[in-house]
This record gives C-alpha cells, sequence and structure tokens, in this order.
C-alpha cells in the first residue's frame, strides 16, 4: 500500500489515513489506488468491527482531485482520443463510496479541514461524522465544470434535502463547520486539538459495540430510503430475526438481566 494512504488494525478498529498533507491530502491516481484497497480490506476483514477515516495535517482532510495531476492526464486524454481520465469515477471512487457504505460495520470520518468535492463525498459516506471547529465542506464540483460524483449525489439531498443539495451543487461555497452542524453533515463539532482523541474515543466505543446490530442498522437505513413502508417492515423482521439471533443479543439480555456492562463479540 503507498505511503500516501496509511493503514492500521488495532483491537477491532481500523484506522485509515489520507497521508498528503503537502497536497492538501489531493487525491492523485496512488493514493486513490491504495484508499480504495485500504477500505476494502477493512470492510472485508471479519476482525475489523469499526473503520476510522482520517487525514494527516490539520489544513485539509481531502480536497478532491489532485488536479495538477489531473491538467496532465487530460492533455493525453486530448492527444490519444483515449478518454480514460474520468475512468477514475469508475475504477476508484465508486468503490470506494461503496465499501464505505457498505461495510457491515460502523465508519467514523475525523474531518480535520476542508473536505472538498470527493473528499466531501467520503466523509459523507461515513455513518458518524466528528469534525473539526476548523474544518470546511464544499462540493466544488461545478466550479470545475463538473457533476458530483463519489456518491454526493445519492447521499447529500438525504442529509440535507434536495432544495439545499441543489443549491450547494449549483453554487459551490465553504460550509464552516458549524453550518455543518446545523444542516446535519457534522454529527460533532470539537476543538481542533481534540478531534483525533474524541475520533478514536467513538470509533473504539464502535469497536466494542455489537457489530451485527450495528451491520443491520446500517442495512436498514439505506433500505428505507429507497423502498415502501411495507417493504422495509419486511426488510426489519429479516434483519431483527438476525440480529435476534446472534451471540451479541444474548449477551447483551443477559448483562441487563444481571445488572452488568455487556462484553460484546461482535458476532
Amino acid at each position: 500500500m503507498a505511503d500516501t494512504v496509511l493503514y492500521e488494525v488495532s483491537d477491532g478498529l481500523a484506522t485509515i489515513t489520507l497521508n498528503r498533507p503537502e497536497a492538501m491530502n489531493a487525491l492523485n491516481i496512488a493514493t486513490k489506488v491504495a484508499l480504495r484497497d485500504a477500505v476494502r480490506s477493512a470492510a472485508d476483514d471479519g476482525s475489523v468491527r469499526a473503520i476510522l477515516l482520517t487525514a494527516a495535517g490539520d489544513r485539509a482532510f481531502c480536497v478532491g482531485q489532485d488536479l495538477k495531476e489531473h491538467i496532465g492526464l487530460l492533455a493525453a486524454d486530448r492527444e490519444t482520443g483515449s478518454g480514460q481520465t474520468m475512468s477514475t469515477v469508475r475504477e476508484h471512487y465508486n468503490p470506494i463510496i461503496r465499501a464505505l457504505a457498505g461495510a457491515p460495520k460502523p465508519v467514523v470520518a475525523a474531518v480535520n479541514g476542508v473536505a472538498a468535492g470527493a473528499g466531501f463525498g467520503f466523509a459523507l459516506a461515513a455513518d458518524y461524522r466528528i469534525v473539526s471547529g476548523t474544518a470546511s465542506f464544499n462540493t466544488s464540483f461545478a466550479g470545475v465544470a463538473l457533476t458530483a460524483d463519489s456518491g454526493v449525489s445519492w447521499t447529500l439531498p438525504r442529509v440535507v434535502g434536495p432544495g439545499r443539495a441543489a443549491d450547494l451543487l449549483l453554487f459551490p461555497r465553504s460550509i464552516g463547520a458549524q453550518e455543518a452542524l446545523e444542516l446535519g453533515i457534522a454529527n460533532r463539532v470539537v476543538p481542533a486539538d481534540e478531534l483525533r482523541t474524541e475520533a478514536e474515543k467513538v470509533a473504539v466505543a464502535l469497536a466494542e459495540g455489537p457489530t451485527v446490530a450495528y451491520a443491520a442498522i446500517k442495512e436498514a437505513v439505506a433500505y428505507g430510503l429507497t423502498h415502501s413502508l411495507e417493504e422495509t417492515l419486511e426488510k426489519e423482521d429479516e434483519l431483527q430475526t438476525r440480529a435476534g439471533s446472534s451471540d451479541d443479543h444474548a449477551i447483551a439480555v443477559e448483562a441487563f438481566v444481571n445488572k452488568e456492562r455487556p462484553k460484546y463479540l461482535g458476532r
């Protein structure tokens, strides 16, 4: 894995760190490949019970596409007529978003600075976003004559509503941490020097929690957004049966009766 993305697993928590602070964690090809592989690894690893996505430095979480690399690729496309540059959506961004949103475990994003374009998309694909007071968000796409990618056309309207999403996509602007909290983009805002500590606390707590139930919650919410009430009730029945047959449910019930704190196994 490239050193532009750091990957570490400890006590059920996978920490994925974008590591190009000198470039505001912009996404060149090597970084996109490494991030895709890291997220897939964390999502597929049965020993991983929660994922923390964060970034090095204090200026940016991720400013999206590395435009310095991108402009060279566009020039090469014009010369060859290959049109390969925008295949990055299919080859990199889509798999990253699918892995984050579809991971059968909670994903926490610790947003330490600017999250723009695809960086905004990565944060929105997480289940819980802890944001530095100095962080900001920007869709950015229309500013470089592009449409939304990285799942933003799906996630953003579901977080802020279709009207606000259209405004933010058509007229890109910087959304500060407090406004992000008010819009529901941020779940929690903390001082910059407390971000990593607070994000790790949340992620560790989730890693120690009932993993099967968390996976079912993620699946139920995603399903309910695009299905009827009747279909969603059927899905709830299916998922509750799965959660109810887990070891963690039996552990939780016994601990509750005995007035003890449950120690979940994640299965």
